[in-house]
C-alpha cells in the first residue's frame, strides 16, 4: 500500500513544533496538505515541507481526495466534531488529547470509526515509547513484586489568560490538558482500571488550575497531583514490595529531560536510558503501520474513553465534595 498522504487541520503551534516534523519523517508516510486561512502561519510549515499544499478551509482538506489521514491539533472543545467531519469524508484520524470532553463523547467517535472503516485515535503519544513499553513489561514480570502504591506528579506554570489551557470555553482546565497523562499512564502500565477515584480541584474563571487525585488500581493505592500554576515537574513511581520503578521524565521526553527508567532493588539500582528516542515519530510509524499493515493500535478510542471516564469521575467527586 502506498504511504498515508497526512493533512494538519490547523496551524497549532505544537504542530508546527512536534507533529509536522514527526508526520513528515515517520516511515510509512508523508506530510501533503495544511488547513489554515492565515499565510504567515503556513510559512513555518513550508520550512519542513517545501512542496506542502495549503488549503484555506478545514472542510477543503478534509474533502481533499489526495489526503488519506488528518492530524486534528484543534482546540479542545472542536475535537469531537472535526474528527467526526473528517472519518464521515472517509480519513483516517489521529487528534489531539484530550479528543473528547466526557466519556459518552467516545461512543459517537467509535460509531463513526466503525461506520466509515478507518482508525482514529487519540495522540497520547507516550504509549509508543520504549520507556513505558518496559515499564509495562517489569510491572507484568513482578520486577518489584506486588504493587502497592502509584504516585504521579505533572505541573506547569500557565498564567497567560489568552492561552486555550485557560480558557473554559475551549474545553481548558489542567486535568484535561495533562490529567490524561498521569491516569492513562498508569492505566496503561499496570493494565488495571481505577476504583474508588476522588478529586479536589482549585478553580480560575472556570479552569482547574491544581487537581489532587487519589483511586484503587487493584490493591494498589494511587495518587497524583496536576497543576498549571506550580513550578513545572513530572514524575512517575510503582512502588511494590520487593522494589520501586520510578520515571523521571515520564511525559515529555526529550523536550523536559531525558527518558530513564530507574528500577531500585535493595542497594542496587539499574537505569536504562533512551536519549535520543521521539515518541512523536514513533507514534506516527505506529499509525501509519496499523492503517497500512493492519493489526492493533497501542490507543485505541476504547482505551481513551477509559481515561475520559477516570477524568469524569474526578470531575464528578470534586463537584460532590462541594456541594
Amino acid at each position: 500500500m502506498q504511504d498515508l498522504r497526512w493533512g494538519i487541520l490547523g496551524a497549532a503551534k505544537f504542530a508546527r513544533e512536534f507533529m509536522a516534523p514527526a508526520l513528515a519523517l515517520a516511515p510509512g508516510g508523508h506530510l501533503a496538505a495544511l488547513a489554515t486561512a492565515d499565510p504567515a502561519k503556513a510559512a513555518p510549515f513550508h520550512a519542513i515541507v517545501p512542496g506542502l499544499r495549503v488549503h484555506h478551509s478545514y472542510d477543503a482538506l478534509i474533502n481533499d481526495p489526495a489526503i488519506d489521514a488528518i492530524y486534528i491539533p484543534l482546540p479542545n472543545h472542536l475535537h469531537v466534531a472535526w474528527s467526526i467531519k473528517a472519518m464521515q469524508a472517509g480519513k483516517h484520524v489521529l487528534c489531539e488529547k484530550p479528543m473528547a470532553l466526557q466519556a459518552s463523547d467516545y461512543d459517537a467517535l467509535i460509531a463513526a470509526r466503525d461506520a466509515a472503516g478507518v482508525l482514529a485515535a487519540e495522540a497520547f503519544m507516550i504509549v509508543h515509547h520504549p520507556q513505558w513499553l518496559r515499564a509495562r513489561q517489569l510491572l507484568a514480570e513482578g520486577a518489584i513484586g506486588k504493587l502497592w502504591r502509584i504516585d504521579s506528579a505533572f505541573a506547569y506554570n500557565n498564567r497567560d489568560p489568552h492561552n486555550i489551557r485557560n480558557q473554559a470555553a475551549l474545553g481548558g482546565g489542567g486535568l484535561r490538558d495533562i490529567g490524561v497523562y498521569v491516569m492513562g499512564s498508569a492505566r496503561f502500565a499496570t493494565g488495571l482500571e481505577p476504583t474508588h477515584v476522588q478529586a479536589r480541584l482549585q478553580w480560575e474563571n472556570g479552569v482547574d488550575v491544581y487537581a489532587t487525585l487519589r483511586a484503587r488500581f487493584g490493591d494498589a493505592d494511587y495518587s497524583a497531583f496536576t497543576s498549571t500554576r506550580m513550578h513545572p515537574r513530572q514524575e512517575m513511581a510503582f512502588h511494590g514490595e520487593d522494589g520501586v520503578l520510578r520515571l523521571p521524565v515520564p511525559f515529555n521526553a526529550r523536550s523536559f529531560g531525558q527518558a530513564e527508567l530507574e528500577l531500585h532493588r535493595g542497594l542496587q539500582t539499574t537505569t536504562e536510558r533512551w536519549p535520543s528516542t521521539n515518541q512523536y515519530e514513533l507514534q506516527v510509524a505506529a499509525f501509519n503501520r496499523a492503517v497500512r499493515e493492519g493489526g492493533g493500535f497501542a490507543c485505541p478510542l476504547e482505551f481513551s474513553r477509559g481515561t475520559q471516564g477516570m477524568m469524569d469521575a474526578a470531575f464528578a467527586s470534586a463537584r460532590a465534595s462541594m456541594a
